[in-house]
């Protein structure tokens, strides 16, 4: 006789499964190699960076921004700290790149959100309308800039944002958030552009504006005071009117020097963030944890042969869905670390179930508390 329990998981892997095959349709309609329609669009561009310490390949993450295919641009760096160690390596790469790249640093805080406390000095000394909002933390292609701008040549266009993941990680803590973004977090924003027409927010390592659009809503100083800026950002160009795109092209985020520490705290920031700022539906994430439910079900199928069989076909959905994922985000390097997809999707069910209580959040060396508007 099937329990109560069983039932109820039998229902979310379920409810998971459906979820599962959203993800992996909408990511093989993720159209990575359709030509860009990048000379379409031309016009200069300020790539503003916020610089806080030295992560992993820092100085091949910021001279890549350097190193564009595109007729006018500049880069500028931001640092709070003049005693920052990342300051002479900046140092160097200006003196490099003495045509295109500026740095500014010892900036005096003027928010929460140091990220965007820079960003506005950086806003501030930029000389073009077109903005890209840059973490240091990502390493990009001669072609990022003229890709991730292209979708601007369309007027009803007023923010491009990019998906991002270490596509090589190199430790269990780098392959624990590489895990998550590309087989989760990028295939969970595709199924949200389906539902939705088109996507109501933004992701923070590449946001592309223009200052016109950021002062129809009051600028950078609208979040300064908020930790989820990406998202604020995108709602309010969305709110105006304006689409918000996801670009076809996915950034490298190397996190070789990622603890798993590290990666359960950040994801719980994110959590915690989502939940105060989309509410209720925060809690329908409840039904994309399929792994853990029919782990649990074959533990207490009893040997049922049906349950058993269930549960196994919910396993086999999540693989090939993530397989699907590793093939059109063309990232074959992450199928070595196969072997810890459960403990990963154990770990996004626990950080789930943290992020539906509590405000206090880690962020940058500091622990915050979030209000409930983010």
């Amino acid at each position: 006789m099937i329990t109560l329990l069983q039932i109820i998981l039998l229902l979310l892997t379920t409810a998971s499964m459906v979820f599962y095959l959203g993800c992996a349709l909408c990511t093989l309609g993720f159209k990575r190699d359709r030509p860009s329609t990048a000379l379409n669009y031309n016009q200069p561009v300020s790539i503003l960076i916020s610089v806080c310490g030295l992560d992993s390949e820092a100085q091949a993450n910021w001279s890549s921004f350097c190193q564009q295919d595109y007729p006018k641009y500049e880069v500028l760096f931001g640092v709070m700290d003049q005693n920052d160690e990342a300051i002479p390596i900046l140092k160097d790469i200006v003196a490099q790149f003495r045509d295109r790249a500026r740095l500014f640093y010892d900036l005096p805080v003027r928010g929460i959100n140091h990220k965007i406390s820079n960003m506005m000095y950086l806003y501030e000394a930029s000389q073009y309308d077109t903005l890209v909002l840059a973490d240091s933390d990502i390493e990009v292609t001669p072609n990022y800039l003229a890709a991730v701008t292209a979708p601007l040549s369309d007027p009803n266009i007023g923010m491009v944002t990019c998906g991002y993941f270490d596509y090589d990680p190199k430790s269990l803590g780098a392959a624990f958030a590489a895990f998550g973004r590309c087989f989760d977090f990028i295939p969970s924003v595709l199924v949200a552009r389906f539902l939705d027409k088109g996507i109501k927010f933004a992701i923070g390592p590449t946001m592309v504006t223009h200052k016109s659009i950021l002062e129809k809503y009051g600028g950078l100083q609208r979040v300064v005071n908020r930790i989820a800026d990406d998202y604020q950002m995108g709602k309010m160009t969305a709110e105006l009117g304006y689409r918000v795109e996801l670009s076809d092209y996915i950034l490298n985020n190397d996190c070789s020097d990622n603890k798993i520490r590290e990666v359960f705290l950040r994801e719980l920031r994110w959590a915690r963030t989502v939940r105060l700022n989309r509410g209720a539906q925060y809690y329908g994430l409840i039904l994309s944890y399929g792994t853990v439910y029919a782990l649990l079900l074959l533990f207490l199928s009893g040997g049922n042969f049906l349950i058993i069989s269930f549960s196994i076909l919910a396993l086999l959905t999540r693989l090939i869905q993530v397989l699907i994922a590793i093939y059109k985000f063309n990232c074959p390097k992450l199928l070595q670390w196969l072997p810890i997809l459960p403990l990963r999707d154990l770990m996004s069910f626990i950080i789930w179930l943290k992020g539906t209580f509590g405000r206090q959040i880690y962020w940058r060396g500091r622990w915050l508390e979030i209000g409930n508007d983010g």
